[in-house]
């Protein structure tokens, strides 16, 4: 042990690459059902590679990584940044601020109570809020002190002390109340409220792969019957019968000759047609009508094409999916995934579509062609990042951080590189909405940003506060712990009622919210399974992005409160 302390010692860089790679490992590891996930498992595995080598840490090194993971952090959300800020969202929005400063009034109130320093008070916040930014926001503020160097690097080191402490229940105790205590407290039964959404969504789980239509598809060829119902009919009414089922016909055989399907196209007995829509429909709704399924190769040979497209159009803002269904482009096309951030979102007649949302659209190549103008750019795979954007954002990012300042008590305050790099994501994220070749940045080098930047840094942040954790420990005592746990569930039972009471919110949806403003995906999969449901990713969406940049803003205010 010696020995490999004395190693990483001489190879600070290999130090850090132990710790990521053992705090993953100790991130997957579930207890009671819990994974604490990679960012305090590298935070613990610092604390204890410190335990016996002091490796030196480079501050540089560190604040690159941070200010990586938070333009990183800004360019994913920046999209849904101010959609979050209208319609619907707006009260899981009210929810987030709510939350997120009454977290941070309880901690700066537990910290006076406890008489914590400023790096205690400011690990207390963002492991009680479990918002590991908070610790880079922190170190950074507590960097600019006027303060001694040796006093500076004891306040970046108690910041990772009770960050530990407090961060295990952080996450226990959110995922405990947002799926077991809140459900209690509000008497409410989720499953039935989760079906009721679903109802008012149309997505009502025994039907919801058939009446969407929003679903994977298949073409399949059937020949009309003597006795075919819509023999003498034209292709847009028997279309318009299984309006409700998205049936299409995309082209028919008639004898040796293939035709395209027009709307005016008049069905005979013995045509074959190809019919996209979805199996268990076609199953459902064509095999109890006895049509006879034939191979035939030729007609079914249909250039499909899907494709990725970023809603940038303002006139498709807020409108149904339901809507654009019916809407005549929407002929033959197929929404096979919704995504808005990071999140997959349900797809449901009266689901509604925001700017900066991703659709993957599917059909046949002539559909998708005509459709996709109408929600905004493809976006096609790429592997290159635009260096260019990414560095001169960070840069000017962070200068107008440093530059941006306030006058508190007499004292020059600026907001900081690392807020600035954080606004600097959120610009060019947002941007991406409205010109969306610039700044394009591959979704795995921005998970690389934000995953291995945060990693990283904290395992930096534990080991350079490993020697002195002991002992930390020992100063604060038990009373850290419990004051974490204030931090943690006063927030959640003020959001609770709040919005049940003042904003008259639906429990699944409540609950997301509560998640999203704790910015705790662990949290929202759990209601999901109690709820048997996916809707309370509705609430935690429109929460998640004004609490992610809330929670990590506090880290410097924190500091700014509590060392006057």
């Amino acid at each position: 042990m010696q020995w490999l302390g004395h190693f990483l010692e001489s190879y600070p860089e290999l130090a850090v690459f132990l710790a990521v790679g053992i705090g993953y490992i100790l991130g997957d590891i579930k207890v009671a059902g819990i994974a604490f996930g990679p960012v305090t498992g590298s935070l613990l595995a610092g604390l204890a590679i410190g335990q016996f080598a002091e490796v030196p840490i480079s501050g540089m090194a560190k604040s690159f990584l941070f200010l990586l993971f938070l333009f990183g952090i800004g360019y994913s959300v920046g999209p849904q940044f101010l959609q979050s800020l209208q319609r619907d969202g707006l009260r899981a929005l009210l929810l987030a601020i709510v939350c997120t400063v009454t977290g941070l009034a309880t901690a700066y109130t537990i910290s006076r109570l406890l008489g914590l320093d400023p790096g205690y008070s400011a690990g207390l916040l963002s492991g009680g809020l479990t918002q590991s930014a908070a610790m880079g926001t922190a170190t950074e503020a507590v960097n600019r002190l006027a303060i001694s160097e040796e006093q500076r690097a004891l306040y970046v080191a108690h910041i990772a002390v009770a960050d530990a402490v407090t961060y295990i229940f952080g996450i226990a105790g959110a995922i405990w109340f947002c799926s077991v205590g809140a459900p209690k407290l509000l008497g409410a039964d989720l499953v039935a409220d989760a079906k009721a959404i679903e109802a008012e969504l149309g997505l009502e789980p025994e039907k919801r792969e058939v009446l969407s239509g929003y679903r994977a598809f298949e073409l399949r060829a059937f020949r009309l019957p003597p006795d075919a119902e819509f023999a003498g009919h034209t292709v847009g009414e028997a279309e318009r019968r299984y309006a409700a089922d998205r049936f299409f016909i995309v082209r028919l055989r008639r004898g040796n000759e293939i035709l395209p399907a027009t709307e005016d196209l008049l069905l005979k007995v013995g045509d074959v047609v190809a019919i996209s829509g979805h199996h268990k429909a076609m199953v459902e709704k064509l095999g109890e009508r006895h049509a006879a399924e034939v191979e035939d190769a030729e007609l079914l040979d249909i250039p499909m094409k899907l494709v990725e497209v970023l809603l940038s159009e303002r006139d498709m803002d807020g409108i149904t999916l339901a809507k654009v269904a019916k809407q005549p482009w929407a002929r033959g096309l197929y929404l096979r995934s919704l995504r808005r951030g990071t999140q997959e979102i349900p797809i449901g007649r009266q689901v509604t579509l925001a700017r900066g949302d991703v659709l993957t659209l599917l059909g046949p190549e002539d559909a998708v062609n005509l459709a996709t103008p109408r929600f905004g750019p493809v976006i096609a795979p790429t592997t290159s990042t635009d260096f260019v954007v990414l560095g001169l954002a960070i840069f000017f990012g962070g200068l107008v951080g440093v530059l941006a300042s306030v006058t508190i008590g007499g004292a020059v305050i600026s907001i900081g590189t690392s807020v600035g790099a954080l606004l600097a994501g959120l610009l060019v994220g947002h941007m991406r909405t409205r010109h969306p070749l610039f700044g394009r940045i591959p979704d795995g080098a921005v998970s690389l940003m934000t995953s291995l930047g945060l990693a990283a840094f904290v395992a930096m942040t534990g080991l350079h506060a490993g020697p002195v954790f002991l002992g930390a420990i020992q100063e604060v005592g038990i009373g850290l712990f419990f004051g974490g746990m204030a931090v943690t569930m006063v927030p959640l039972i003020t959001g609770l009622l709040f919005g049940r009471f003042v904003l008259g919110m639906k429990s699944v949806l409540l609950l997301g919210s509560l998640a999203g403003a704790l910015t705790m995906t662990a949290a929202m999969g759990a209601v999901q399974q109690r709820s048997q449901s996916p809707v309370a990713v509705l609430g935690y969406t429109p929460a998640y992005p004004i609490a992610n940049i809330l929670l990590t803003l506090w880290g410097t205010v924190i500091i700014i409160l509590t060392a006057g």
